[in-house]
């Protein structure tokens, strides 16, 4: 169900408990519920209490673990709430759900509710193994108990149940007792429950394996009956009542209180012994003589007296499903509505069903086969209708049809070549006798029915066969009539010579004449155990940890195939598994592999971003943001390593410190950033590949004191941002439609270079305009002037960058500044730049003015650049600038009028350009329905960029969805504008801004989203520039010329949303003109500078330009 807000609803538990037998499985148990606690399992408001509780006796029923539960519930909200003694007062507010384990089961080890299944949970934030308890735990949580009052559920695990979104239980005025019934078949219902309920819907009785009479008296219009489903409400006026009766003999030997008080153990069933006497049909008498012994029916007595005033209704009938195991069906089968004998694993549609498995083979799965958390390896060949549980295998196998195999180790494979594997089940259980762990196997029949059968065979032929006789597995003194296969002891244990393997059960099936005696001779030397004296000492939390291991071994396994494959599978779910559960080292270990092995910076790049995930998901929430710096001299030797080329060595070194870095959040958090660093690094070096499509050409040399002047206009990004982004751009590939636009008629970006007589570089930032005065005027003498080019937000950084990329000076050298530039120009060089753009407009500037500095520098220092080169220098620059920027800035400013620029999934990186021709006449109705607002909200593009890498490189479904569908927009909106179809590209540019939002969550600040709001119903479309988080919004007009008009809107706008300085500006596209103006001047008056001052380090403050002027 949803919610106003359309999130989904949930029941919020105060207390979930899972009872289970006695015999110390409980703290295994518990760890199960706070591993799903870890993993978001339990929803994302969890209950505050997770308890496992043991039962006080072996043989209890599920009445009386029903409650004992509701007593330790009460006690710990009790002792929560500062009371000295159990109070029922906690369960007026209560939300408590009892989960029940119930019996042992033959075929899985650790019980039904830890029965695997064969789903999976794409969209859970951990990666785990869906357990039944995972599935009841949903149904309950999410649609079952969504609206019910406080008060207890109470659940049983011994079946699988499916309920409708919305089950439709109504709980409008709610009192009493509730039990959940769904629809079934009268034949289906013979061995099973149904509930016998009037028109108001009150159970008027419960009955069980009845009658065909008294099954159709249940019927309902359509024929079918409603079925008992091992699920309860108890309203919190019914709760406390039951919790009463727990100090009363001989009901207050259900609980743990009456084992320690040496009351004698008494067995009560949830639906007999405690619902049955709510129901309105059943008289005293009735209920108290089919009570069984004397203490069942005094038992009856006192709940009568608690409880019979309570109305028991039954709930709706959902149109579900419920199905529980029937073991006289055959191990594999599950007994259900609607299902009669279908497999336990077995899927409805047709195909092979693989969850979490790694190295098999799907063309030896067939169709009806069924492989759940195994490790296949080489050639497993699995018929229809067979099962594979939780097993390590290693080809070549051939396991025919009718089998589950479950728990078997990589050991185990070569006992199984050559087997006849049909209709068996074969299984590796963990047992503990006292302090002795051991492994067993058990070997059964598919097709057994427990008491004429073994091995799907007759005893009489079995023993034929064998040469195994009567008195080797049952005692002389038991019945005949009670030898069973349950009380056979026929599967060996212990040896006293010789260690016990899979080969000592398999030889069972057909022994050759050769072998018959000797394996005899030994199966009759071994200390063997039946089913019935295996289960009580089956070591659950053993054979849990053994699942788990094989889990994130697969884990490991997936980790390198999704690397080295460079598959768009995300890892994070993953990560937090490892975490988790405790295997974060094993899954570090194997990415400092992948990492140093691959060969591949881009591959290494994510594997060192997967380790910054599993540090930052160790920190678990603490030890402060994810992003932050990442320049700690511990790492600079690993730094080092990388930036040189070693990656091997470095991703050791980074390894090495590490370890360091690992005793609490602050630390994690810290060495997450760190490897973040070490990750951009080899991005750099993937991204600096596109330097061979850089190509510089000699020209003359411009004589001393000329002016090279370039300016270039704004760009506005039309759809496709983001996918020029590294490494979304080499590793996904990208596509962006930009446009060249005038502000205002004028070009905001430019630079100026000249050479000048004295051997040094003067780098001067203009107010805003090439008449400005400078605001900061730095000169660099030497060449460590230069050293902090590599630092953003350094004084003069960019410009210091690009004399080192267009290798106009050479660092680092061992000649100095001075003399380099005497010998290459004969003096040095002086810089001018301008904008009129504020700060984080969102248009580019940064990148589109590096490409003017690099055009008009190259220009002055007698160089000649295409382009093409430009574009692909500018990439080069700034990631040698560490600020990470994409490509299609470079490209909107520096080529002509409307393109699209594209990259593919491939290194080298290479970005090409695509010229758009409109229909004629087109341009100026661009120009007419374009304006630029300036939000006057300042972006931050840095954080975003570093959120949307952190992202990508997680592969979040969403963000790779969302990668495809920003270049398939991309090519709609150039097919748009081709069109000349204004409607459709104000759509691209509607869509686009949803993309952005979903790519960098944040990006729409509160005051833009209201400002958005108040312009959409006049506007086809609109979208804040480039990543968004303020600067620049651009709309496209339904009516032409609206300048004024929106500027009224935003007017009021601005009072409402909190603004300030909202401008807006005329935008105009330059058409073919080249968007690029070069100018050459012998000399104008130089602004004199106002701080001018020799380099001074740090002392020097970043130019920053002018805020924009009121149009």
């Amino acid at each position: 169900q949803e919610g106003p807000e359309g999130a989904a609803m949930a029941a919020e538990w105060s207390v979930l408990l899972l009872t289970c037998q006695p015999g110390g499985c409980v703290s295994a148990f518990q760890r199960e519920l706070e591993a799903r606690r870890l993993r978001g399992g339990l929803g994302s408001r969890p209950p505050p209490l997770l308890l496992a509780v043991e039962d006080p006796w072996a043989r209890l029923g599920s009445g009386g673990a029903t409650l004992n539960a509701l007593l330790v519930a009460a006690e710990h909200l009790s002792a929560r709430a500062g009371y000295t003694v159990v109070s029922s007062d906690v369960l007026r507010d209560a939300h408590i759900l009892i989960l029940h384990m119930g019996r042992d089961f033959s075929f899985d080890d650790c019980g039904r509710a830890f029965t695997c299944l064969p789903v999976e949970e794409p969209g859970a934030p951990a990666e785990a193994l869906v357990c039944n308890l995972d599935s009841l735990l949903g149904t309950m949580t999410h649609r079952l108990c969504v609206g019910s009052p406080p008060g207890v559920w109470v659940c049983s695990t011994d079946m699988l149940l499916t309920v409708p979104s919305a089950p439709g239980i109504d709980w409008d005025g709610f009192q009493g007792v509730r039990v959940i019934a769904v629809p079934g078949s009268q034949a289906y219902a013979r061995n099973h429950g149904v509930y016998l309920a009037d028109e108001q819907g009150l159970v008027r009785n419960i009955i069980y394996k009845g009658t065909e009479a008294q099954i159709q008296q249940c019927a309902g219009p359509d024929g079918t009956v409603p079925l008992v489903c091992g699920v309860v409400f108890f309203s919190s006026d019914a709760a406390e009542q039951l919790l009463a009766t727990h100090v009363i003999p001989p009901l207050d030997a259900c609980t743990y209180m009456g084992l320690d008080s040496g009351a004698p153990p008494i067995q009560l069933s949830l639906f007999f012994d405690i619902v049955l006497c709510m129901a309105g049909g059943v008289t005293e008498e009735e209920f108290l003589k089919g009570g069984g012994d004397a203490s069942v029916r005094s038992a009856r007595s006192v709940l009568w007296t608690a409880l019979r005033t309570f109305p028991l209704s039954m709930g709706e009938r959902c149109c579900g499903r419920h199905a529980r195991h029937d073991p006289s069906l055959g191990p594999l089968s599950l007994r259900g509505e609607k299902r009669g004998g279908q497999s336990l694993f077995l899927p409805a549609a047709a195909g092979p069903q693989v969850f979490l498995p790694h190295g098999f083979q799907p063309c030896l799965l067939e169709d009806g086969s069924s492989v759940i958390n195994c490790l296949l390896e080489g050639a497993v060949q699995l018929a229809a209708g067979s099962v594979i549980q939780h097993c390590h295998l290693q080809g070549p196998l051939e396991i025919g049809p009718g089998c589950l195999l479950s728990g078997l180790s990589a050991g185990s494979s070569l006992a199984l070549q050559g087997c006849p594997l049909r209709n068996l089940v074969l299984q590796g259980h963990h047992v503990r006798l006292r302090d002795l762990s051991c492994r067993v196997f058990t070997l059964t029949g598919c097709l057994d029915d427990w008491q004429a059968t073994y091995l799907n065979v007759p005893w009489a032929e079995f023993f034929h066969r064998t040469g195994i006789r009567e008195g080797d597995l049952w005692d002389a003194e038991l019945p005949r009539r009670s030898c069973c296969l349950l009380n056979a002891r026929l599967f060996p244990v212990l040896h006293t010579r010789e260690a016990l393997g899979l080969e000592d059960v398999l030889w069972l099936l057909a022994p050759g004449a050769a072998v018959a005696s000797e394996q005899l001779a030994r199966w009759r030397a071994a200390w063997r155990m039946s089913w019935q004296e295996l289960l009580p000492c089956l070591d659950k939390a053993a054979e849990l940890g053994a699942r788990r291991a094989l889990f994130f071994l697969q884990g490991q396994r997936k980790v390198r195939r999704v690397l080295l494959g460079r598959q768009d599978s995300s890892l994070l779910p993953l990560a937090r598994s490892a975490v988790h559960e405790g295997y974060h080292e094993a899954v570090l270990g194997t990415l400092d592999e992948v990492a140093s092995t691959a060969g591949d910076a881009g591959v290494a790049a994510r594997a060192l971003a997967c380790i910054a995930e599993i540090l930052g998901c160790m920190a678990g929430g603490e030890g402060g943001l994810r992003s932050g710096p990442a320049a700690n001299r511990e790492w600079a030797v690993a730094f080092g390593r990388l930036e040189s080329g070693d990656i091997a060595g470095g991703v050791r070194e980074l390894a090495a410190e590490r370890q360091k870095w690992m005793s609490r959040p602050a630390l994690l958090v810290r060495a997450a950033r760190h490897y973040e660093g070490a990750e951009q690094i080899l991005v750099r070096q993937a991204v600096m590949s596109s330097c061979q499509f850089v190509t510089v050409g000699q020209t003359e040399l411009p004589p001393l004191g000329h002016w090279v002047q370039v300016a270039c206009p704004a760009r506005l990004d039309l759809s496709g941002g983001w996918s020029d982004t590294p490494p979304i751009t080499y590793e996904h590939g990208g596509a962006v439609v930009d446009l060249a636009v005038l502000v205002d008629g004028c070009r905001p970006i430019g630079a100026r270079v000249r050479r000048i007589g004295q051997p040094e570089l003067r780098l001067v930032s203009l107010g805003g305009t090439p008449q400005g005065e400078a605001a900061v005027e730095l000169v660099c003498q030497e060449l460590e002037h230069l050293r902090d080019y590599c630092q953003p937000h350094a004084p003069g950084a960019l410009l210091k960058a690009a004399f080192i990329c267009t290798q106009v000076v050479r660092f680092p050298s061992q000649k100095p500044l001075r003399v380099q530039l005497l010998e290459n120009f004969r003096g040095g060089f002086e810089v001018h730049t301008w904008s009129k753009l504020p700060h984080g407009s969102g248009l580019g500037t940064s990148s589109i003015l590096a490409g003017a500095v690099m055009a008009s520098l190259y220009r002055a220092a007698g160089k000649a650049a295409s382009t093409e080169s430009l574009i692909h220098a500018v990439l080069h620059l700034e990631q040698r600038l560490t600020t990470g920027g994409g490509w299609q800035d470079q490209v909107g400013g520096l080529v002509p009028g409307i393109k699209i620029g594209r990259s593919k999934a491939q290194l080298p990186l290479r970005v090409e350009v695509e010229e758009i021709l409109v229909p004629d006449g087109f341009t100026q109705t661009l120009n007419d329905h374009l304006l630029l607002v300036y939000t006057g909200k300042t972006r931050l593009a840095r954080n975003l960029l570093q959120d949307v890498v952190r992202n990508w490189y997680a592969r979040l479904p969403s963000v790779v969805q969302n990668a495809h569908a920003l270049v398939s927009n991309a090519e709609e909106c150039a097919q748009a504008l081709r069109q000349g179809d204004l409607l459709l590209v104000g759509k691209c540019l509607d869509r686009y801004w949803q993309q952005k939002k979903c790519m960098a969550p944040g990006c729409e600040p509160l005051a833009v989203g209201r400002m958005m709001e108040a312009l959409r119903p006049h506007v086809y479309g609109q979208c804040l520039a480039g990543a968004g988080g303020g600067g620049f919004l651009y709309v496209l007009t339904k009516a032409p010329r609206q300048k004024e008009a929106l500027h009224q809107i935003l007017a009021k706008t601005e009072v409402k949303c909190g603004l300030r300085g909202i401008f807006l500006y005329i935008v105009q596209t330059p058409g073919a003109s080249p968007p690029t103006r070069t100018e050459e001047s012998r000399c104008h008056p130089i602004p004199t500078p106002r701080n001018s001052q020799p380099h001074a380090g740090s002392r020097a403050t970043a130019f920053l330009p002018l805020p924009p002027v009121r149009r």
